[in-house]
């Protein structure tokens, strides 16, 4: 298959946050394949890759919910439960959630809305299972705010997507993204966001030009919310 990984990237996709739940424990993750694919009745489909976490809570559940999120989202929410695993860390700990009458966690904290759905289907689609679920329940929480879009993501905050994502490519095969790699840029370990100087981090008041040891100690990726002391060089 002689296809450029580039020719990927122009499918369009939103960026969510899916919860379940397994007994007392909830979890969630990132997820950038989630679209509806009826209208009556209204239905969801996710992909979730086998290995992760969650996964398990929604084949044990059966519930599952989808929070879209603001195009200004707090960055460590994307880092948090798109970079980190649940069965290590508590994700929900620092962000605000609200519970559906089924106790399955939503992102309240810079949310525009959510939906519960219950799973009606299932395809095994190698690395990663398909869910459909059909809506039950759900709330417009911000009718003014846009959502972030993972156009947005991968091509303003210069974010990636995580390896168990269906839409995963190694960096290394993109080759705008190699091209960023000079020695005057730094890039996060967790999400991949390159530190352009010429670019600065403008939403974060850091003018373009602005070298990265002249950073604030305390500047923070803009994609997942990592210490700039995490960033590495780049040859």
């Amino acid at each position: 298959m002689n296809i450029k990984p580039e020719a990927f990237l122009k499918m369009t996709y939103g960026l969510f946050v899916v919860c379940s739940k397994k007994g007392e424990k909830v979890n969630g993750y990132i997820s950038n394949s989630v679209f509806q694919v009826t209208a009556d009745p209204p239905q969801f489909a996710i992909a979730c890759n086998k290995d992760n976490y969650t996964n398990e809570f929604i084949a044990g559940s059966g519930l599952f919910t989808i929070s879209i999120m603001k195009k200004d989202v707090n960055p460590r929410i994307i880092g948090t439960f798109g970079f980190s695993t649940g069965s290590e860390n508590d994700k929900f700990e620092d962000f605000e959630f609200g519970n559906t009458s089924n106790d399955i966690p939503y992102l309240k904290e810079d949310g525009v809305a959510w939906f519960e759905c219950r799973v009606k289907q299932k395809l095994d689609a190698g690395t990663h299972i398909v869910y459909i679920g059909e809506v039950e329940d759900g709330e417009l929480m911000d009718e003014d705010s846009d959502p972030i879009t993972y156009a947005y993501y991968r091509d303003v905050k210069k974010g990636l997507a995580p390896k168990n994502a269906p839409t995963y490519i190694d960096p290394q095969k993109l080759g705008k993204r190699k091209e960023k790699f000079k020695a005057d840029r730094y890039v996060c370990p967790n999400c991949g966001h390159v530190y352009d100087p010429a670019e600065g981090d403008p939403d974060a008041g850091i003018a373009p030009g602005t070298a990265f040891e002249d950073l604030p100690d305390d500047w923070i990726c803009p994609v997942c919310g990592t210490p700039k002391a995490e960033f590495s060089k780049q040859e």
